[in-house]
């Protein structure tokens, strides 16, 4: 886990920087607001505590009685993060509800989304882990399950897998995700110092070295983020060895049959190179937004490195194993075109809350927000109870139609080698 979190720390620090640069080269400022998350955290920061807790319970509870239910939701942050968007987005519809409801209605929909977010990743998961191992438990699902239906008809991995990309001589070097990773991030620095407002970059040059050339410290932002990216990648091989079987024994004794659903960084080891042709599409995707809505007047976007990071490099991989390196592209398109557009219309939902929350936001995020905004009209009424009602109904009656359906396939769970050979390559 320090490792895992050096790693982290190193790239993110990078991509802050990244993010800073390119913000004054496209000459874009944040939008403004009536309120900070630092102060809806401190005005609800308890009422956040106690539905992360309650929502674990209860999703524990769902995964103990129901058998189809066979995912863990064991990524933290993203459980702080689920939390807080919903907590913010019923306090948006239904102002006047008090704590206890507020914790009661937010934990009832939390538990239901980290119970059937794995799920319905799993058969886009069982192409990239036929064994079933774990599962995936990150807010970029929605991305990378449009991309999953919407690559279909443009080949197929055998073809196109960019782990097999055959490259000419002169570019092998490409081949090394370190190499190319630096490489790539190195120019994109380049041109944002040489387009950038100067005292923006030397203010940034000199928080890293007072004497250091601001071009330099691009080049060195570059090789620290492939750095991270190295280290963040060799942190995961080391927590995967460890947690899986760590698991395995609590879940034999506790809840049987059950497997942890982790953090996207978990699968990029299986196709690095199709993580950064993700990142790096949804990158020039988003970028591209921000120029068409800035000359539009309609809104100033922020470029989300972190988020384009992750979002597109996991929606790219998810894009590969269904068809190669087209595949890959089309999920950085996806992730990018998301997180602009969702951006754009979030801000103002979250404008008397916590409008940061649009800007730090992964796709997940924009669909839960949306969707409990489009039940405002009954919500409006001051009651909030339908959210859990509707939610945990919701999770019952598919967790039961999944179990009858393994259970007629003759399904006896993932452990099943042939089943989970099957489901490779379908």
């Amino acid at each position: 886990m320090v490792i895992l979190f050096i790693g982290i720390e190193i790239f993110s620090g990078g991509l802050t920087s990244f993010q800073t640069v390119l913000a004054s080269a496209m000459n874009t400022d944040p939008p403004k607001a009536e309120r900070t998350l630092d102060g809806f955290l401190q005005d609800q920061g308890g009422t956040i505590a106690l539905v992360i807790t309650v929502a674990f319970l209860l999703h524990v509870v769902i995964v103990r009685v129901f058998p189809a239910a066979r995912y863990l939701y064991l990524t933290g942050h993203l459980m702080f993060w689920i939390s807080t968007v919903t907590v913010a987005t019923m306090v948006t519809v239904a102002p006047g509800s008090n704590q206890l409801t507020l914790v009661l209605c937010g934990a009832g929909f939390v538990a239901a989304y980290w119970t059937l977010q794995p799920l319905w990743m799993r058969p886009l998961m069982r192409r990239v882990m036929p064994d079933d191992r774990f599962g995936f438990a990150h807010t970029s699902s929605l991305a990378a399950l449009i991309t999953g239906y919407a690559a279909r008809p443009l080949g197929s991995r055998e073809k196109h897998d960019t782990e097999k990309l055959k490259l000419p001589r002169q570019l092998s070097f490409f081949k090394d995700v370190n190499v190319s990773t630096a490489l790539i991030i190195c120019v994109i620095m380049l041109i944002g110092v040489a387009l950038a407002d100067d005292k923006v970059v030397g203010e940034a040059a000199a928080a890293m070295d007072a004497k250091l050339s601001p071009w330099v410290w691009a080049l060195l932002v570059g090789l620290r983020f492939a750095g991270g990216i190295a280290i963040l990648l060799f942190g995961v091989r080391m927590f995967l060895g460890e947690i899986v079987p760590a698991f395995k024994g609590f879940s034999d004794r506790v809840i049987p049959g059950t497997r942890p659903a982790l953090d996207a960084p978990t699968v990029f080891p299986v196709a690095p190179t199709a993580v950064m042709l993700g990142f790096v599409a949804s990158t020039v995707v988003f970028l591209a937004c921000l120029g068409v809505f800035a000359a539009a007047g309609w809104f100033t976007l922020v470029p989300p490195m972190i988020m384009l990071f992750f979002v597109g490099g996991a929606a790219g991989l998810f894009g590969n194993v269904v068809a190669g390196w087209r595949g890959a592209v089309l999920g950085g398109v996806v992730s990018g075109l998301i997180l602009a557009i969702g951006q754009a219309v979030t801000w103002g939902l979250f404008e008397k809350t916590a409008p940061e929350l649009a800007t730090l936001a992964d796709p997940d995020w924009y669909a839960i927000a949306w969707l409990l905004k489009a039940a405002d009209p009954v919500l409006g009424t001051g009651t909030l109870w339908l959210v859990p009602v509707v939610a945990l109904a919701a999770t019952v009656v598919t967790l039961l139609l999944v179990h009858r359906g393994e259970k007629r396939r003759g399904d006896d769970g993932p452990e099943e080698k042939g089943d989970a050979v099957a489901a490779g390559k379908a």
